[in-house]
């Protein structure tokens, strides 16, 4: 793994924050002031100062924090003098910026004559059109539209084969030479790192098995790899759940030899699209398969959102991007810097995925619910389920060596059969709010300026134009010993989707709850993101008898509010985002939305406790400082957004990824709280697929050799 990189996906932008902003800030002159002219003929300094989120960055830190920061740094780098053969091997350049006005585009992922003057500064080489496109790679292409910049511009990380470079232009030679290791910008590399899908993954370490005669690595039940005894019984493995956790443990488990059946509540995505199609032309709810549940998870129609907090450049991450391209996702993704599927494209890839486990002898069963758990001594031997798609639900048993629980958060249900079972669920926190939406060409202005005009509906030069802001906010709270405590709260934009729509992600006619979603071009007029704060037990206090399970009831009561807030039959309250400032409602005629069901002017300043209320109303005053005009009369918020995360954890041993209160039962993704978004969900669910093979004798090897370390997710992510 690259170091360089991995730290620099460590990296995010932030800015100082006021603790003193009230609601009369409403009526200050910034909601008002103009968005400044962006320079056409503006120059750049060449190398971008990346402001990490320390309290004290850059410039402002102390001398004693830049000489700790210099001394970590250096140990994280290959020294120069340890460079054996500086005529072979790799380096990853980083932090090169090609102005926007000379860059072919977002949609240009190769080598331009712009990006070879930039690499030619890194070198000193005098004349970049000499230098040969084919020794250059580009790892990673991001766009910065920073207003501290002088102009835009695309940023790249490119990795440069020396070898194929001295090859084809000798001369460079002496400026090769004398380049030296230079944290955050250039780090030599022995070898190049080739990344592969949790396919190829596999069948390799089988095919290096096979040729060694050894039996380290994977165990083989067939006669494809006659090196092992044949089993008389292939071990017996039950996954619960379709979403990204689901399916790579299945992927895993299949290729290794397990007899694997996957159940899904859902539909396929083929019937799941139909159902969704009644809910928004006619607000048929399907209780089983609807935004929720059914193939792929939540996440198939959404975003498709693929950044991740638990590393970018990792071993695992990269396998499971190489995995989605295999199966029919765009290779942009593995260099874009906010890499994104869309729902048109994740429908078609779910389809090849399943396909593709299907010829696995995966036994997939689709409109199958979970309602109960076999256990005999303390150990989960099987399931009972519901064959939901008949009227008549009929129940069946499914024995099993093992049960892989991969339900998203919104299986409530799952939740309290486990509590029958003895089951420990730990409370966790989550976060509330609203959904924002405001015209799409409002955000490119407001972040592009007159660069704007070059986005056109997603197939311009420059990407659709997102945001994301956090702000903490400061509320007292009387203590037991009558101290007032000072309590922070994040505030923060989630799952930002440009140029999409709000739906309705209820599972239930009496609750409401929102969402948003992106097709894969993002071409909608509107743009919205969920506004949420997190809660925490204190604020499940009034649930407390609901016990482990508070946090569902806290969110069940404001989805059921909401809903009688619209009326009901899937009407979503609205209000303004001036009026909800102002506490009170004087707008009745709300401008346009996205949401397709129906809106209704309502009162959401009244719908949370005024804690969570006020922590909104103070996170958007300061989020319009950040990005003026974001306090618009085109802007509108809809409620309510609960679901961000698993209001639970459900606890399990670190390497075995067992539960912990009863054996047998391994749960993994969002809906055990050890995950948050698809690219984490799918990591855990490739783990825990490994060791469970581990488990069952069909796999002895160390796959840690081979992915990396698992980096854990606290399942509480902020997008």
């Amino acid at each position: 793994m690259s170091l360089l990189s991995s730290n620099l996906s460590q990296f995010h932008f932030s800015s100082s924050i006021s603790s003193s902003l009230n609601l009369k800030t409403l009526n200050s002159p910034l909601l008002h002031k103009p968005i400044s002219t962006h320079p056409a003929t503006a120059t750049k300094p060449f190398f971008t100062v990346i402001i990490c989120g320390a309290r004290r960055t850059g410039k402002l830190r102390y001398p004693s924090e830049k000489k700790k920061l210099e001394r970590r740094n250096k140990t994280l780098l290959v020294p120069a003098d340890n460079i054996v053969n500086k005529e072979d091997g790799f380096w990853r350049i980083s932090k090169l910026g090609v102005p926007v006005g000379k860059d072919p585009g977002k949609d240009f992922l190769e080598v331009s004559l712009p990006l070879l003057n930039a690499i030619a500064k890194v070198l000193k080489f005098p004349v970049a059109k000499m230098l040969p496109p084919e020794a250059f790679t580009v790892v990673r292409k991001s766009f910065d539209a920073r207003k501290v910049l002088k102009e835009s511009q695309f940023v790249y990380i490119v990795d440069m084969d020396v070898k194929k470079l001295l090859d084809l232009e000798p001369r460079t030679w002496d400026f090769i030479s004398r380049l030296d290791p230079k944290f955050g910008l250039a780090e030599y590399m022995s070898s190049e790192k080739v990344y592969d899908d949790v396919v190829t993954v596999i069948h390799d370490r089988k095919s290096k098995n096979v040729d060694a005669g050894s039996g380290d690595g994977i165990n083989e039940t067939n006669s494809k790899f006659p090196y092992r005894t044949l089993k008389s019984r292939k071990p017996k493995v039950v996954i619960v759940g379709s979403g990204p956790s689901g399916l790579f443990a299945s992927l895993v488990l299949g290729e290794v030899g397990a007899d694997v059946t996957l159940i899904e509540r859902g539909q396929a995505v083929e019937q799941r699209g139909r159902d969704i199609g009644a809910l928004v032309a006619r607000k048929i709810l399907q209780s089983e398969s609807n935004f929720c549940f059914g193939e792929g998870g939540a996440g198939t129609w959404s975003d498709g959102k693929l950044v991740t907090r638990i590393g970018r450049n990792t071993d695992c991450v990269q396998a499971v991007m190489k995995t989605l391209v295999r199966f029919g996702a765009s290779s942009n993704i593995l260099v874009d810097g906010k890499p994104h599927l869309g729902t048109d494209k994740l429908i078609p890839l779910l389809r090849n995925f399943r396909h593709h486990l299907q010829q696995l002898d995966v036994n997939i069963k689709f409109g199958t619910r979970l309602d109960n758990l076999i256990v005999e001594n303390g150990h989960a031997i099987g399931i009972e389920v519901s064959d939901v798609s008949k009227d008549s639900n009929t129940n069946s048993k499914l024995s099993c060596d093992a049960v892989v629980l991969a339900v998203g958060h919104s299986a409530r249900d799952v939740y309290q059969m486990l509590l029958r079972h003895g089951v420990e669920l730990i409370p966790k926190d989550f976060s509330v709010g609203l959904r924002i939406e405001h015209p799409q060409e409002l955000i490119n202005r407001i972040q592009y300026n007159t660069l704007s005009t070059e986005v056109r509906d997603g197939r311009g030069k420059v990407p659709v134009a997102d945001y994301k802001v956090v702000k903490y906010v400061e509320e007292g709270n009387i203590g037991g010993n009558g101290s007032v405590e000072d309590l922070r709260r994040s505030c923060y934009s989630f799952c930002m989707c440009p140029g999409g729509q709000i739906v309705s992600t209820s599972t239930d006619p009496s609750e409401l709850c929102i969402n948003g979603m992106s097709f894969s071009r993002r071409a909608s007029k509107w743009a919205n993101a969920a506004l949420v704060v997190t809660v925490s037990k204190r604020d499940f206090d009034p649930f407390h008898f609901h016990g482990s399970l508070s946090g569902v009831a806290f969110q069940r009561e404001f989805e059921r509010k909401a809903s009688v807030m619209g009326g009901g039959n899937f009407v979503v309250p609205a209000q303004t985002v001036t009026d909800f400032l102002e506490s009170k409602l004087t707008v009745t005629t709300l401008p346009s939305s996205s949401y397709r069901l129906g809106v209704k002017a309502s009162n959401l300043h009244e719908l949370f406790p005024s804690q969570i209320t006020q922590a909104l109303q103070e996170s958007i005053l300061k989020f319009d400082k950040e990005l003026p005009f974001f306090i618009s009369k085109d802007a509108l918020l809809h409620g309510v957004e609960t679901r961000t995360s698993s209001p639970v954890q459900i606890p399990r041993h670190g390497d075995t990824y067992e539960n912990k209160s009863l054996k047998g039962l391994y749960p993994i993704g969002e809906g055990a709280g050890h995950a948050g978004g698809i690219v984490s969900a799918a990591v855990d669910g490739l783990y825990c697929g490994f060791a469970l093979a581990k488990k069952l004798n069909l796999f002895d090897g160390d796959i840690e050799s081979i992915l990396g370390r698992a980096q854990k997710s606290s399942g509480f992510v902020k997008y």
